[in-house]
């Protein structure tokens, strides 16, 4: 290497070891707290933006992403506690339509089970999901269109409503803010958003949750599609049997709500901990039913699934609850719900509490 070569190394070393040190008191000044070193990194993103010469077109994209993503954080944040279902549906569907009568009614009864809801702020299905859960139990996260998008009576002026600029942002919101989704019968949007869903979750981009596919009373939309589905998806191999376990078509709201419900009646939640799943559950499974598990998923697994403690990395994320662990094969999301399922089943303690602990009814 050139004497010029190590000169320039060097300076460059001095440059980035100058501007760490920059961004540290930076932080600490600006912004204390537990998470200064990932909020380092993203200053650090940002000077190598510029140094990559990023366009202005560009760096605008990424801030307006970002602003939109910490208001959206900042009005989600003090209703973390409380479940939330995603409901998905036309923007069209008329009021005295059946469609529109079965989102009320479904929302509404979301709402006795202590539920808040999230549609994106429009009319049809999305005001109907505003309608039956009330104002008050209610999210909007609407998208600014040149056309046909526009907010709701419901939830207009409303201080859990967010307003987007881009679909992805939106997306973003509408899925980590759920621990359901629930679709009607709905056009491209709809569907681009169910298939989504369902994709983040066979692949294991997203947690699993229950996703409910409802028809009005008699009604064949989501019959069709299955049909669909089944017909060219699942007969040419494109998905897995075991992926139509991701979701349930029925036009019986009572049942659309009992699968959303019942998915947290033990399980809790899930994470990844080093090589292994791990999953949270609201107490702990008697012995047969472990013993049960591992005979009937040992496809889906590399060695047994334990009983285990909570981990260092996730010591202050629900400690109390009881957990089980397995090295998932991170292929087969169908199946692993199937397990969820039969965690399910089983009774509970007298006297426990099924689903999330809630700060309370929303309003």
């Amino acid at each position: 290497m050139s004497n010029r070569n190590q000169t320039n190394n060097l300076d460059e070393d001095q440059k980035r070891a100058e501007r760490d040190a920059a961004i540290i008191e930076f932080v600490e000044r600006f912004a204390p707290g537990s998470n200064g070193d990932l909020l380092g990194s993203m200053i650090t993103t940002v000077c190598r933006l510029a140094k990559d010469g990023a366009g202005r077109g560009e760096i605008k994209l990424i801030n307006q992403a970002l602003g939109e993503l910490r208001y959206a954080f900042k009005v989600f944040a003090p209703y973390r506690d409380i479940r939330k279902v995603s409901i998905f549906g036309s923007s069209r569907t008329p009021e005295t339509h059946a469609d529109y009568i079965q989102a009320v009614k479904f929302a509404e009864r979301m709402r006795q089970e202590n539920w808040m809801v999230i549609t994106g702020a429009g009319d049809g299905i999305m005001k109907a999901g505003h309608g039956g859960a009330g104002r008050e139990a209610s999210f909007g996260v609407a998208i600014r269109l040149p056309f046909e998008q526009k907010t709701n009576t419901i939830i207009a002026d409303d201080p859990k409503l967010v307003n987007f600029k881009y679909f992805f942002t939106r997306k973003l919101m509408f899925l980590k803010e759920a621990s359901a989704v629930a679709l009607f019968p709905g056009g491209f949007g709809t569907q681009d958003e169910g298939f989504e869903v369902m994709t983040l979750i066979q692949t294991g981009k997203a947690e699993l949750m229950p996703i409910v596919l409802v028809d009005a009373p008699g009604g064949t939309y989501w019959q069709h599609w299955r049909t669909y589905v089944q017909s060219e998806l699942l007969r040419t191999g494109m998905i897995s049997p075991e992926d139509m376990h991701l979701l349930r078509i029925t036009d019986d709201v009572e049942v659309a709500v009992q699968e959303v419900v019942r998915f947290y009646r033990r399980y809790h939640s899930q994470r990844y901990v080093r090589d292994q799943l791990v999953l949270r559950l609201q107490n702990a499974l008697p012995d047969e039913v472990l013993q049960r598990l591992n005979d009937e998923f040992k496809d889906i697994c590399e060695g047994k699934i334990e009983t285990v403690s909570a981990a260092s990395e996730e010591a202050d994320d629900v400690p109390q609850m009881s957990r089980i662990a397995f090295r998932f094969n991170r292929r087969n999301h169908g199946r692993l719900r199937q397990m969820v399922d039969i965690i399910n089943t089983y009774d509970l303690p007298v006297g426990t509490r099924a689903g999330r602990a809630t700060a309370g009814a929303a309003g």
